[in-house]
């Protein structure tokens, strides 16, 4: 059963959280490219992030100002003053605050947004090669879940390091400035009091995460399980599956509770801590105010830059973690952008002729599988397609089959050997010229999550709206398109699950219509059709196979007993060539495989002119 994309996405995300952080924050240097595109952007930032510092620092001295100056000269002006001058740093504070997240969680979207794109734009250029080493999944977690990652880095938490930094700073210089004695003591025992907050701040996320995950596991079950409602009833299957639900509901209750006492225990840290090191420092400063050594406002003052420091350097901590869960982040993302693909345009490629007429020829092409290299896929073969012709490849499975149309779409390149397209060797010219030259009708059907409207002109994006319903009809489509919601227009759902399988297969073959290329590559385009269906379909086919090559891989060999030519392939290998009389005549593999297929009385009279090739 596949699963939603919402399940797919909370999936890959809790992989990449999963995956082991940076071992330190090098690997960020490679954001310094994106973030360089927007000096406006990162000069804003810097000034808000200044400014707000600035304020917050002063907050403590303007206290002392009140104190000694207002309520010790017991002067209600001075008091009045330095309350208005307090209320003008708080403004400057909130205003520098706000001005400093929009600017630099604007910066934050703009690089991931950009880092998004071209991670997809290069990862779409990779040739098929690299999706045989790299899982899809990967990929779209890289894309997603590791971008994110990156975005809250550079859209706040690398804010949060460069405030905290100034704060800290800030807040040691004053800390002396004010007391120099207790500033020693304030330093010596900030350790301690952070660092158990910090271990225990660490584990409760951790617990957050893994109870996020288990109410992830029990919405996902629950959701398996109703999708098949219907089968779990069908075999009885209802109390083993409410156990099955039962017990991931109390794994998540039980990794709740232990979230719960861990983040009590945090919380009880916090007001014990930080709290005893105020009292104490109150306590020790409050005798010095006692015997003179300093005034009641510079004691209010020093404890207010104690706190902030110790909030400062806590931040840090816990902003160390996001750095480097970034930085891997950030390094799996350039290893996408520093892949090459092993199918690239030449630096001057080959033209191909204004008109191609379709004509292929296969010299001496040996071929392996980059997963499997010990195994030659094709082993020498040669063949010729002239223009206009219909050539079927018909063999077991792994005899070549699809890799003779994988390598002729130039998704790999063969080790030995020559491929033309025209007599121009398609390894010397433009992929993408290549490709346009052909029209593909996949037997496993690929429908986009569109309209059908969008769906047939994936074949030539430029086509008409008359174009598009011309095609529909001429594959035989428009009868079930017109009796939909809104017609053309109509969202067919996620690869297609809005149609059966034949109206799913009546699309592909109006797309590869709509395309009109020279060269059509078809592979069993009516396995999925009823009797009659097939026959509409296969009328529309045969119209468009004239003055056009066509190659078939054939898996029901009733679909190609008229095509002009039948190569048979076996272990990579060309074992037989000629018409469908000829081979049965000649017995071996072919004849073989036609009895398993044939019994004496089954009429053989299908297409006058056959179809085409699987990828």
């Amino acid at each position: 059963m596949s699963e939603s994309g919402q399940d797919f996405t909370a999936r890959i995300g809790r992989e990449a959280m999963s995956r082991p952080s940076g071992k330190g924050i090098g690997p960020l240097r490679q954001l310094l490219p994106y973030v360089g595109r927007y000096p406006g952007l990162v000069g804003a930032t810097l000034i808000s992030l200044i400014l707000a510092s600035i304020a917050t620092l002063m907050v403590p001295f303007m206290v002392r100002q009140i104190i000694d100056h207002g309520f010790v000269a017991n002067s209600a002006d001075l008091v009045h003053q330095y309350f208005a001058a307090t209320m003008g740093v708080v403004l400057m504070l909130g205003l520098a605050t706000a001005a400093r997240f929009y600017f630099v969680s604007g910066l934050g979207e703009r690089v991931v947004a950009d880092m998004r794109r071209d991670v997809y734009g290069h990862v779409l250029g990779m040739s098929p090669e690299f999706f045989e080493r790299t899982r899809t999944g990967e990929v779209l977690s890289r894309l997603t879940a590791d971008t994110t990652l990156i975005q809250t880095v550079v859209g706040s938490s690398a804010s949060i390091a460069l405030r905290n930094i100034f704060l800290l700073l800030g807040g040691v210089v004053m800390l002396v400035v004010t007391s120099a004695k207790l500033s020693g003591m304030v330093l010596a025992v900030t350790p301690l009091v952070v660092a158990p907050l910090v271990i225990l701040g660490r584990r409760v996320r951790g617990l957050s995460r893994a109870s996020q995950d288990r109410i992830a596991d029990s919405s996902a079950l629950a959701g398996e399980v109703l999708n098949a409602i219907t089968t779990v009833q069908a075999y009885n299957q209802e109390p083993a599956e409410r156990n099955k639900f039962n017990r991931a509901v109390e794994q998540s209750f039980e990794t709740a509770m232990r979230r719960i006492s861990v983040r009590s225990a945090l919380t009880a840290g916090v007001i014990i801590l930080v709290f005893g090191a105020v009292v104490g420092v109150l306590w020790i400063g409050a005798q010095s105010v006692l015997t003179g050594m300093m005034t009641a406002g510079q004691l209010g003052q020093f404890v207010l830059y104690a706190v902030f420091t110790a909030g400062a350097a806590g931040a840090l901590s816990e902003v160390w973690g996001d750095l480097q869960r970034a930085a891997g982040a950030n390094e799996r993302l350039m290893e996408l952008l520093a892949s090459v693909s092993a199918i690239t345009a030449p630096v001057h490629p080959a033209a191909l002729p204004d008109r191609i007429t379709g004509g292929v020829a296969f010299d001496g092409v040996r071929f392996h599988y980059p997963s499997r290299p010990d195994q030659p896929a094709l082993d020498g073969i040669s063949f010729r397609v002239h223009p206009g012709e219909t050539v079927a490849l018909v063999g077991p499975s792994g005899a070549g089959k699809s890799t003779i149309l994988q390598l002729l779409l130039r998704f790999y390149d063969p080790s030995a050997g020559c491929i033309t397209l025209d007599g121009v060797d398609i390894a010397k010219a433009d992929p993408r010229h290549v490709r346009a030259s052909m029209a593909v009708v996949p037997q496993d059907t690929v429908i986009f999550t569109d309209s059908a409207r969008e769906n047939i002109r994936y074949g030539r994006p430029d086509a008409s709206d008359a174009e598009v319903w011309e095609a529909a009809k001429a594959a035989q489509a428009a009868e079930f398109l017109e009796k939909l919601p809104q017609g053309m227009d109509t969202f067919l759902g996620e690869k297609g699950v809005r149609l059966s399988g034949g109206q799913r297969q009546r699309i592909a073959i109006a797309r590869a219509i709509l395309r009109n290329a020279p060269l059509l590559l078809l592979d069993e385009a009516t396995s999925a059709l009823d009797a009659e269906n097939e026959q509409l379909v296969q009328a529309a086919l045969d119209a468009l196979l004239e003055n056009r090559t066509t190659l078939v891989i054939a898996h029901r060999l009733a679909t190609i007993r008229r095509v002009d030519r039948i190569i048979v392939l076996e272990g990579g290998n060309i074992v037989a060539t000629g018409t469908h009389e000829e081979l049965m005549s000649r017995g071996g593999l072919y004849a073989r495989l036609a009895e398993l297929q044939f019994t004496d009385g089954l009429d053989m009279a299908p297409l006058s002119r056959p179809h085409a090739l699987s990828t």
